[in-house]
């Protein structure tokens, strides 16, 4: 019997125990890592990887040369060429040399690309209305003004995708 008092007295210490603060660099880690799934499964229903999603999003403003995509999105040329030749393959985006300039090359969103765009928009908006379904407008204002403070670079980022 005082095993059991004993166990029931260290269990209501432990509850009672004051709780270490949260990293918030760990939190936002769990957070970006739920986000990111939620994102990857959305875009896959839409037959896209985040960077073939960006690409598309940064066209729909139309025509604009290459090398100003990599720099928009960026990325080196050399990975730039990759993504675009997926989208090209796929009948989403394509590549026109420029009449002004004959050695560069404008990219264009396709038709079929907008309409997976339209998709793929429509699947975010989704997961984002999930995600941040407890927060108002004016929370997710402050949450984007907070979230631009943060100290990352691209050149820390790794898409894995």
């Amino acid at each position: 019997m005082t095993d059991v008092r004993q166990a029931a007295q260290e269990a209501t210490a432990a509850r009672e125990a004051p709780q270490p603060p949260q990293r918030l660099g760990l939190l936002l880690a769990w957070h970006g890592s739920v986000t990111q799934a939620r994102m990857k499964k959305a875009l896959s229903a839409a037959g896209l990887t985040p960077r073939h999603a960006m690409t598309l999003m940064h066209l729909e403003g139309g025509p604009i040369s290459q090398r100003a995509l990599a720099d928009r999105l960026e990325v080196d040329p050399s990975v730039l060429v990759g993504i675009l030749n997926d989208l090209e393959r796929d009948g989403l985006a394509e590549r026109r040399r420029d009449p002004a300039d004959r050695r560069r090359h404008n990219v264009a969103i396709t038709a079929a690309g907008a309409a997976v765009l339209g998709k793929t928009n429509a699947a975010l908006d989704a997961v984002e209305l999930g995600l941040f379904a407890g927060l108002s407008e004016q929370d997710r204002d402050v949450l984007r003004g907070l979230l631009a403070r943060i100290d990352s670079h691209p050149d820390d980022f790794d898409c894995q995708e």
